[in-house]
């Protein structure tokens, strides 16, 4: 069955449920104003600063605020709330889809809980703090842009060129679920295009309650199994059709446990990699496909992190499928499970780039070192920029997370663990440590350069120079990055950065042209060239190189 999404007429922010691969019917949004104040301690601020728009951090023009949070302060949110009648049927829990980058929560005075990172969610239990009536919420924020413990991406408290303008506190939703007092949580899905099979397990917190799971093409029911909570169960999903870019086929399940009913969704999918003529290729349900797509920052214009509606952000994906693109590799930065959500449905294959941190990066080492081929040991922690053992801890914590969190997407089909040696270190066992959490998926173990040998792509990017390359024969040839090429009239070409400019929309159209049909495709034919990825889907700040510009 295709899904079509739905959207909200709401006039608050972001109120679409936003977690559709667990989707409850208990929904409380706290998107929308609440109160903020920046403060130099993390007692509750005497008075406050005024209104925020939340999930808009306060560096964005959408948050009503404009203003950097600074390592030395703390940023504190609060609001209040009144559960509706009926609502509490149990245990009420507090979902913050990302906080950037360490929080701690206060319900009603009484610390609840809190979360260090800055791109995951969490989960926090307020059932103990909570009193009759209105009850009072509060956030307390502190983030280091520059820290070399947490990932951080692309912000920087000096933004240009292809580092951008850091942001901080909730940039994601936050809403309130009611659940009984056993409950669901933690799907783990297994899709198998071979088998025709679906492997699948979900836990309970509370009383070990068996799991039924019901599975619907529409509302007609193909099936059911059951299985003990956290015991996998195997169902035969021969009825079902493959999921392909081409056709997008998703299916309903519905998990019970005692009281407790959520529900998801699988597309039947595989993905490996082919031997065909000593060359290796991405393989979809066993079959070869070329993955074209292009390289996207997730960045949205004056909402910075976070776009002014999820209708824009379909709407986004719908043109990226439209001119012909069947993949996008969403770089060094994690986004709200409805963006993998829209892809599921829209067919678009997705690259995961782990978010990358570390000690600031060395020009030497990343830009200079790849144009003369100078490899570096990326054992050597120092070198690398992560000689603290709480940021290689921190970084393994945070990826072996991004995998659990995102593990039900049927668009993602390889995970980047590093880029272009941003905090690169230990590629070749930190690539066989994750594919030991998944091993359904491929691995781009060294985007760009600083390749040890491992993972399944030999990974090129090729900026300022013809594209030339030489298949190793041992993993898929990829183009991971490339083009970057601009529009910009007159004046415009002052202070943008782009990897070459064109003073016409012709010239850049033909020189466009040129770069697919002079390089790409005799690279494609003669190298064995699989897959590749443009460089961008959209302008973001001063870095103007993207076919759509910042407004979309």
């Amino acid at each position: 069955m295709i899904i079509r999404p739905h959207f909200s007429n709401d006039p608050l922010p972001l109120q679409e449920y936003p977690r559709p691969q667990f989707r409850r019917d208990s929904y409380l949004s706290l998107n929308g104003t609440w109160e903020y104040a920046f403060a130099p301690s993390p007692d509750t601020p005497a008075r406050w600063d005024g209104q925020i728009l939340v999930p808009y951090s306060p560096e964005s023009a959408y948050s009503g605020v404009g203003r950097q949070l600074r390592p030395d302060e703390f940023l504190h949110y609060r609001r209040f709330f009144t559960l509706p009648a009926g609502f509490l049927r149990g245990r009420l829990l507090l979902q913050v889809g990302a906080c950037d980058q360490v929080c701690t929560v206060f319900c009603n005075g009484k610390e609840v809980g809190g979360h260090e990172g800055g791109y995951l969610p969490f989960t926090l239990d307020l059932t103990d703090a909570l009193t009759p009536g209105e009850n009072e919420l509060r956030f307390v924020v502190t983030d280091d842009a520059a820290s070399p413990v947490y990932g951080r991406g692309k912000q920087s408290y000096q933004s240009g060129g292809i580092w951008y303008t850091a942001v901080s506190g909730i940039w994601q939703s936050v809403w309130l679920e009611s659940v009984p007092e056993d409950y669901l949580h933690t799907l783990c899905l297994e899709p198998d295009a071979a088998e025709k099979t679906l492997a699948l397990s979900c836990r309970v917190h509370g009383e070990a309650l068996p799991v039924r799971y019901d599975f619907y093409d529409g509302d007609t029911r193909l099936g059911t199994v059951c299985a003990p909570a956290g015991e996998r169960a195997v169902w035969d999903a021969s009825a079902c059709k493959l999921w392909t870019p081409e056709t997008p086929e998703l299916y309903r399940i519905v998990i019970t446990a005692g009281e407790d009913r959520v529900e998801s969704y699988f597309g039947l999918r595989s993905f490996s990699r082919v031997r065909r003529g000593g060359r290796h290729y991405f393989a979809l349900n066993g079959t070869p496909v070329f993955q074209s797509g292009l390289l996207d920052q997730g960045y949205w214009g004056e909402g910075i992190y976070t776009p002014a509606s999820n209708r824009e952000m379909f709407d986004c994906l719908q043109r990226v499928k439209s001119l012909g693109f069947n993949m996008l590799r969403k770089h060094i930065k994690i986004e709200p499970l409805l963006w993998y959500y829209y892809c599921d449905i829209l067919g678009i294959l997705v690259w995961q780039d782990m978010v990358n941190g570390g000690d600031a990066y060395s020009r030497l080492r990343i830009t200079l070192c790849p144009f003369i081929d100078l490899h570096l040991n990326d054992r050597d922690h120092k070198k690398m920029g992560r000689e603290d053992p709480r940021s290689r801890a921190q970084f393994l914590h945070e990826a072996e997370d991004t995998i659990g969190h995102l593990s039900c997407c049927v668009c993602i089909c390889l995970w980047t663990p590093f880029n272009e040696a941003w905090g690169q270190f230990d590629a070749i066992d930190v690539c066989r440590r994750l594919r030991a959490v998944d091993g359904t998926r491929l691995y781009d173990h060294a985007s760009g350069w600083q390749d040890m040998g491992g993972g399944d792509l030999c990974s090129r990017h090729i900026y300022f120079r013809k594209v030339r390359l030489h298949n190793d024969g041992r993993r898929i040839l990829a183009l991971t990055e490339f083009g970057g090429y601009a529009y910009a009239k007159g004046k415009e070409k002052r202070g943008i950065f782009s990897y070459r400019t064109y003073r016409t929309r012709q010239a850049f159209t033909r020189a466009l042209d040129r770069l697919y049909r002079k390089q790409i495709l005799p690279a494609v034919q003669k190298d064995g060239l699989c897959a590749i990825v443009y460089t961008q889907l959209a302008d973001v700040e001063t870095e103007r190189n993207g076919i759509f510009t910042a407004d979309g």
